[in-house]
């Protein structure tokens, strides 16, 4: 188990799916209360939209907000992405595509941390 202080200002929340439905307002709810966000998109182009979609439900994202480019479908990106006090896991919104299980967000984090 590990401790983090999760307290404004001390350290970036790592919320994955910045640019989905659910990720985009825990990202607005956790930049309203004061903390710094690091999201993840499947794409950098979607930055300046995850920007935009926080500004527009009034947190101003300023320099709070980190956009990291990480996919489910690739490890590549989680070790930046996971370099936060804290995650939060709203889940993928893409489907599933071919046989076999896609590891999800919470898999792909903990890999990431190495503790998985």
């Amino acid at each position: 188990m590990h401790d983090h202080d999760l307290t404004p200002g001390s350290g970036p929340v790592l919320v994955t799916g910045g640019s989905g439905y659910l990720g985009s307002h825990v990202v607005d709810a956790l930049l309203r209360a004061g903390h710094r966000v690091r999201t993840t998109v499947r794409s950098l182009d979607r930055a300046d939209d995850v920007r935009a979609t926080a500004a527009r439900a009034g947190a101003d994202p300023g320099e709070r907000l980190d956009v990291v480019q990480a996919d489910l479908a690739s490890d590549e990106g989680w070790a930046e992405a996971v370099k936060a006090r804290g995650v939060a896991l709203p889940g993928p919104s893409a489907p599933h595509r071919g046989r076999g299980r896609r590891p999800g967000p919470g898999r792909r984090t903990a890999r990431a941390a190495g503790g998985a």
